[in-house]
């Protein structure tokens, strides 16, 4: 799993720290729910970028299969909750995306590049994060947290081949840019746990 897992690793500008962890293993039904709206977020974010960009034929073929597998892994999410018995309920949302979309530009072909390079790191830090939480998890968790890994690795992959093809230019100051902001957003504290949460003070 480390050779596995080293390009996310190295792409990513912090581990998860061990007080998040800590923290969420306390709260496995709230992360459950997390995890849950995270997939549905992903497979819309997919969603409104074919829908944005309809002319990008790359772009249409590795998002279509992508929200596919987010919508598929929503539904398995759901699953383990109710035979847990566990209900859907609303949560608040993470601060971690939308600090991470107020530094997009909002000029073409920028703002699509920024979009796509968000996305590998949410994709990558759910990866990493499925790999630090397994461990601590029941048998049936730790079986299907490991078992998304490889899909999540391939996500982050498809957004970050994306951002380099459409970029009219090197796309490693970006990449820069964002992993500082969101290895800040990972290492601070937050004043609630979520999947992509900083270290919960509650």
């Amino acid at each position: 799993m480390m050779d596995f897992l080293q390009p996310i690793r190295e792409f990513l500008g912090c581990a998860t720290p061990q007080a998040w962890i800590d923290a969420a293993i306390k709260d496995i039904p709230l992360l459950l729910q997390d995890h849950a709206n995270c997939e549905k977020k992903a497979a819309s974010t997919a969603v409104n970028l074919l829908f944005r960009y309809n002319d990008k034929q790359e772009l249409q073929e590795c998002l279509a299969q992508l929200a596919r597998e987010e919508l598929l892994h929503y539904e398995q999410v759901m699953e383990i909750m109710t035979k847990r018995g566990l209900h859907y309920k609303p949560i608040t949302n993470a601060r971690y995306a939308g600090s991470l979309r107020k530094h997009v530009r909002t000029y073409e072909p920028q703002h699509l590049i920024d979009i796509l390079i968000i996305g590998a790191f949410v994709e990558a830090r759910s990866c990493e994060r499925f790999a630090a939480i397994a461990p601590y998890l029941d048998e049936e968790l730790k079986r299907f947290y490991t078992f998304l890994l490889k899909s999540e690795a391939r996500h982050f992959e498809y957004y970050l081949d994306l951002a380099e093809r459409y970029s009219p230019e090197p796309i490693l100051d970006r990449i820069a840019f964002f992993r500082e902001q969101e290895a800040a957003l990972i290492s601070s504290t937050d004043t609630e746990m979520r999947f992509h949460s900083g270290i919960p003070t509650i």
